[in-house]
């Protein structure tokens, strides 16, 4: 496989390792919504808006998966220059992408459990933010590591 190739290779890995995790955390965030709507539903309870708060936090992490992808896939700017560049950035996109969409997972199942919370105490929605934005952190870490990391390699 050409370094070229494995470039593209990374970066495709990295945007599909971060979007992945945002399916996952998206999914389980909206399935855990729907519940405690359900819930407030039967209660005759008015069912909180916010929840899709938490539905959504898992979705940035695509665009940090995009923003390292662009970044490696610069280096095909200059094909003369990407000679030896395949295997670093291969292993740059496949950990970055996995760093951002585990981060992305996990923001999930605490939005899911944020929502049950919400839901059920309509209390306490900026301390289930801020937790949330404490697992959004480590997406941000991996995304600006593997930028400054990818910048160093060529």
């Amino acid at each position: 496989m050409s370094d070229a190739a494995m470039i593209v290779a990374g970066a495709i890995a990295c945007m599909g390792l971060a979007g992945a995790g945002s399916a996952f955390g998206t999914g389980f965030a909206s399935a855990a919504a729907v519940g405690a709507w359900k819930k407030c539903y039967a209660a005759n309870k008015p069912a909180p808006f916010l929840l899709l708060t938490f539905v959504g936090a898992p979705i940035t992490q695509v665009l940090y998966g995009m923003i390292v992808m662009n970044k490696m896939l610069d280096f095909l700017k200059t094909p003369d220059k990407v000679a030896g560049l395949g295997v670093p950035l291969l292993v740059a996109g496949i950990f970055a992408g996995l760093a951002i969409g585990l981060s992305a997972l996990f923001q999930g199942r605490a939005g899911a459990a944020a929502c049950d919370a919400q839901a059920e105490t309509n209390q306490g929605f900026s301390n289930y933010l801020a937790a949330l934005g404490i697992v959004e952190t480590v997406a941000i870490f991996a995304l600006v590591f593997a930028y400054l990391a990818i910048g160093k390699i060529a």
